[in-house]
């Protein structure tokens, strides 16, 4: 069940963290910036998302060993 818990946890982060980058990109297209802008914006929510996602796990790690 764990396995089970880790790869659901794993497809939920990814799809919240796609989910803000479109966002982004989305609203960056809408603010008037061009494609290459708009892509990068998403690609720093998209890695800023996982960021978070990465101190959370090592900021709780503790708590389940």
């Amino acid at each position: 069940m764990t396995v089970a818990v880790v790869l659901l946890t794993i497809a939920v982060v990814l799809l919240v963290a796609l989910l803000s980058a479109l966002g982004a990109g989305t609203l960056a297209r809408i603010d008037g910036a061009s494609w290459p802008t708009a892509c990068t914006r998403a690609a720093g929510t998209f890695a800023a998302v996982l960021a978070l996602a990465a101190a959370i796990t090592a900021a709780l790690s503790p708590l389940f060993t």
